[in-house]
């Protein structure tokens, strides 16, 4: 555990130099918030060890996979086994335990958080509250978050590529480098989510309500269309679907991985289940009626909060600015629909839910807060409106009573 502890604390100093960086790009950002950050989240990565040494799980397997492999580009293909081919150098040249990869991966977890926070906070104009609280910070802290991408295993990789891949999106002239890292992480990891991403883009970019030249916005149409031709066979046998006949061979891995997340434990039969009633399983439970442990009141506190902030979009006007939102607002939420969509016909298990969904939360999340950003635009602007009114109301008056005399 020493060198897990010296290996903290290493990166703690090796991240400083990309948060001044971060910093000097963005002046609003505050480091000292990000560092605590970081020590929360390795906090988490000790919560995560400690869970581990009593119970199965999946980064012990991780870990000791370099044992079977010759070299280090036979792990190299997309799925698990690219977070073996990670894990390789690190175990086998570099001596690595245990302890230090499953830090190590927490640190790459942590980055996810430092770029979803920059994402959020560059495309705002104020700082929404929650009960006078920055509303971002609070999603910043959430625990379930931190706790499912603080360990070796596919949830921090994939959790710290979409925070690249968004953050670079935001601004793809300046950002290309981290737009491609993200896409690499993605694709080696769950390919059908850098496809969702994608396709959010290309949706979010034509329809979004920047003035874009109509040739970049058919550029992006093209490249949706050859993007999806392009991987649409390799997607579907990756997903263990038939190419040549998608619906039954989706029916039936659907069946099967119902019955097999059902025999795992924490089973939820959402086989009944119209699609609202099972998006809702997937976004806010558990509850607190389904949690039978201390793990499971936490996440359901946590399930409390973002059906409160899901319930402030419940409004006319949300539809109304949906219609006019930015690039990144719609991308944001076909995303995140997206993929919600596509998990609830293979999630059963309120475990591997929790699990999942701490993936795509924050883009929800996002298109909320953006809203919220958009009212009280609306309401500073109807204010300026009246005051300006009664200003020259005043004026008038002034102007008549100088002409009466």
């Amino acid at each position: 555990m020493l060198g897990a502890v010296l290996l903290v604390i290493l990166l703690f100093f090796v991240s400083q130099p990309i948060l001044n960086n971060l910093q000097k790009e963005h002046k609003w950002l505050k480091a000292g918030l990000l560092n605590q950050m970081y020590w929360y989240h390795m906090f988490f990565g000790l919560v995560y060890w400690a869970y581990a040494q009593v119970n199965r799980s999946d980064s012990i397997m991780y870990f000791r996979s370099y044992e079977h492999y010759k070299n280090w580009f036979d792990a190299f293909v997309p799925g698990t086994l690219f977070i073996e081919w990670i894990n390789y150098p690190f175990a086998k040249w570099l001596g690595f335990n245990y302890d230090m990869m499953m830090f190590l991966s927490t640190w790459v977890g942590f980055w996810g958080f430092v770029y979803f926070y920059c994402f959020m906070k560059e495309n705002l104009r104020f700082n929404p509250k929650f009960e006078g609280w920055d509303a971002i910070t609070i999603f910043m802290f959430l625990p379930n978050m931190h706790f499912w991408t603080a360990s070796l295993g596919k949830g921090a990789y994939i959790f710290a590529g979409l925070g690249f891949l968004t953050y670079g999106l935001s601004w793809p002239q300046k950002r290309i480098f981290l737009i491609l890292l993200g896409s690499f992480i993605c694709y080696m990891i769950r390919p059908h989510i850098l496809f969702a991403v994608l396709i959010g883009m290309g949706v979010g970019f034509v329809l979004g309500r920047e003035k874009v030249p109509l040739y970049q916005k058919y550029a992006v149409v093209v490249f949706a269309i050859g993007m999806s031709i392009y991987v649409y066979e390799d997607l579907l046998v990756f997903l263990g679907y038939d190419p040549n006949n998608v619906i039954q061979s989706f029916e039936e891995e659907t069946s099967l991985n119902a019955q097999r997340l059902q025999s795992a434990g924490s089973a939820v039969d959402m086989s009944n289940y119209n699609l609202p009633m099972k998006l809702f399983t997937f976004w806010f439970r558990p509850l607190f009626i389904d949690s039978p442990n201390a793990l499971g009141i936490v996440v359901s506190i946590e399930n409390a909060l973002y059906i409160y902030m899901f319930s402030r979009i419940l409004k006319k006007s949300f539809i109304d600015y949906i219609r006019i939102a930015p690039a990144m607002v719609k991308m944001a939420g076909v995303v995140f629909i997206s993929i919600s969509i596509s998990m609830t016909f293979v999630m059963s298990n309120l475990g591997i839910i929790i699990r999942q969904k701490s993936q795509i939360m924050y883009f929800m999340l996002f298109v909320i807060v953006a809203f919220m950003d958009w009212e009280k635009t609306n309401r500073i602007k109807k204010r300026a409106e009246i005051y300006n009114r009664i200003v020259e109301e005043e004026r008038r008056k002034r102007e008549l009573a100088e002409a009466a005399i």
